[in-house]
């Protein structure tokens, strides 16, 4: 007998949403385009939304979920699709927010990312990190990296997940596929005994402590690729993030290793499509070089987003998050208020855009 939860779940898939919330005390709504829309349905009491979310779970994770109140989990429905779901307490009762996994994995194409990003996927060594708020589609870029890697290069892959969102088909490489909390304890669990596996790229699917990015780093030394994601909104952040979370006595070692192990970061944020459903990806996009290194290496991360902003993309590959901006503006793909909204340099990016206006009137 299916659970109940997934009637709210079907209406979400037809919708087009990317997520459905379900809060007690609340209306049932989706994510849709980046808005949150109600359902038509009742407020859910305390009782009922425990009921919801209790249906689908197992006995094994009614337990953890009673215990630590948080819990992590894939649900998958036949028939519907797969959802990352994270169940929680909150004042006034449980909620759980699932979040709609495609059915196919994306290829960097069908995302309209960057041709550099491409770059990436063909390194060797060294790491690569995809960052940017929850609900930016990191974890889709990274599947669409791995997916390049997979269709092109005879490469053993493996993935630390939680949970495993998209399931790779070997296809030149081999893929082998761990989940935290099902597999392997922890993502440092996992990144320890990683190396005794042989792999050729290690993908980390959240870097969220600074042991793991230790453990991520010293991966990465030993000569493979490792791909990972962290909540950061901008490359210079991400730079940042990692160093400031480690015990000072070891910052200037990690900004060496760093300067020297850094391949890429791709920084991304969600906009929505002008004048369509769906939104677009705007992607922010530092590569190793020269400078990159010497800044990084001599505490200098603050400086990355103005040496983003002097980049041409045609030459270097790289971009600033406001110069990806002003390219879909002039291409049609977002509007300029929206483009203004998560501008870095909301004032400068207007007075070009502006210009751009002007520009075309007078034609």
């Amino acid at each position: 007998m299916s659970a109940r939860i997934d009637s709210f779940l079907a209406i979400a898939v037809e919708q087009g949403a990317s997520d459905l919330h379900l809060r007690a005390g609340n209306v049932p709504v989706v994510r849709h385009e980046g808005e949150l829309v109600e359902i038509p349905f009742r407020t859910l009491s305390d009782i009922e939304a425990g009921s919801l979310i209790d249906e689908m779970l197992t006995e094994e994770q009614r337990d953890a979920f009673r215990r630590h109140r948080d819990l992590d989990l894939l649900y998958q429905v036949p028939g519907l699709g797969r959802f990352r779901v994270n169940c929680f307490q909150l004042h006034g009762g449980p909620g759980a927010v699932f979040r709609i996994i495609p059915k196919e994995v994306p290829s960097l194409g069908d995302l309209g990312l960057p041709t550099a990003v491409a770059r990436l996927a063909r390194l060797q060594n060294g790491l690569v990190l995809v960052t940017g708020p929850t609900g930016s589609g990191k974890s889709t870029t990274l599947a669409a990296i791995v997916n390049e890697i997979n269709r092109s290069q005879p490469r053993h892959i493996l993935t630390i997940e939680d949970p495993i969102e998209y399931t790779h088909i070997p296809a030149r490489a081999a893929i082998t596929q761990r989940q935290v909390g099902r597999h392997v304890g922890s993502f440092a669990g996992a990144l320890r005994s990683a190396l005794r596996e042989s792999p050729d790229v290690v993908v980390v699917g959240e870097m969220r402590d600074a042991e793991t990015m230790q453990l991520a780093l010293t991966a990465a030394e030993t000569g493979i690729l490792v791909l990972g994601t962290l909540h950061t909104s901008s490359a210079a952040k991400s730079v940042s993030r990692i160093v400031d979370g480690m015990p000072e006595s070891n910052q200037d070692e990690v900004r060496a290793l760093l300067a020297m192990l850094l391949r890429g970061v791709v920084a991304q944020e969600l906009l929505r499509k002008a004048g369509s459903d769906g939104r677009v990806a705007v992607i922010e996009l530092l590569l190793q070089t020269h400078a990159v290194s010497t800044m990084i290496r001599d505490n200098k991360a603050h400086l990355l987003e103005g040496f983003l902003e002097s980049q041409r993309p045609a030459e270097s590959g790289m971009q600033s998050r406001d110069t990806a901006l002003l390219r879909m503006v002039r291409d049609g793909l977002v509007l300029p208020e929206d483009a203004l909204s998560i501008a870095r340099r909301p004032d400068q990016l207007k007075l070009v855009l502006d210009a751009l206006a002007r520009d075309e009137e007078e034609a």
